[in-house]
């Protein structure tokens, strides 16, 4: 799950427009520029997801949601463990009173255990779509951020850092606390997805206005 989570941030952090009112932020990084001019800047992307409050949430849910399916899975696959080696006992015992009744309970196993099999796969269906979920609400959030934050800083790039993606980076190019503090300023705890990314466009048409 980080995985997918990390690959949304790289994506949507590389995202930058300069058709929108900006946010004012508590504390403004010194603006640098390259050699040729060219407005540069990064965002560390593991800063993001352990400050910034909506990943944090939303993380704290879906980790809870991926231990309860696992727990369920791991109950009803004990006692489907438990029913295989009850019949294999009783099997060698011959604890069956006919041939019958021996397939009758074979033939309950193997429909507990293709249950089993829908189970996990509904799962991790489910789980699947709640990340990419997130991961959409994610860029969209952070997108919509450095669309409004960038009218005003007017960077020509705004890269992401993640693990050793970047090679070097000067630090007079890391936006970090600054983009992490408006996002933080923006969101509401408590929302959905869908609804948190209505209120980014509010907040981007409100500083639009103001602007």
């Amino acid at each position: 799950m980080k995985k997918y989570i990390l690959s949304a941030m790289a994506i949507a952090a590389m995202m930058v427009s300069c058709n929108n009112a900006a946010p004012k932020m508590d504390e403004q990084p010194t603006t640098a520029a390259s050699g040729d001019g060219m407005k540069i800047a990064y965002v560390e992307v593991d800063s993001l997801m352990t400050q910034y409050t909506f990943a944090k949430d939303y993380t704290v849910t879906l980790e809870k949601k991926s231990n309860n399916a696992r727990n369920t899975l791991t109950q009803k696959g004990n006692a489907l463990q438990a029913a295989v080696n009850n019949f294999q006992q009783k099997l060698n015992n011959n604890g069956f009173q006919s041939r019958e009744q021996a397939e009758s309970v074979q033939a309950a196993i193997q429909r507990q255990q293709n249950d089993l099999q829908q189970l996990q796969a509904r799962l991790e269906n489910e789980l699947a779509s709640e990340t990419a979920k997130f991961n959409q609400a994610l860029r969209d959030s952070l997108n919509n951020f450095l669309q409004a934050y960038n009218k005003d800083k007017k960077y020509d790039l705004i890269l992401s850092k993640a693990g050793d993606n970047l090679l070097f980076a000067n630090k007079k190019f890391d936006i970090t606390q600054d983009v992490i503090n408006g996002l933080n300023k923006r969101y509401k705890p408590g929302k959905k997805a869908d609804e948190k990314k209505a209120d980014d466009k509010k907040a981007d048409a409100k500083n639009a206005e103001k602007k």
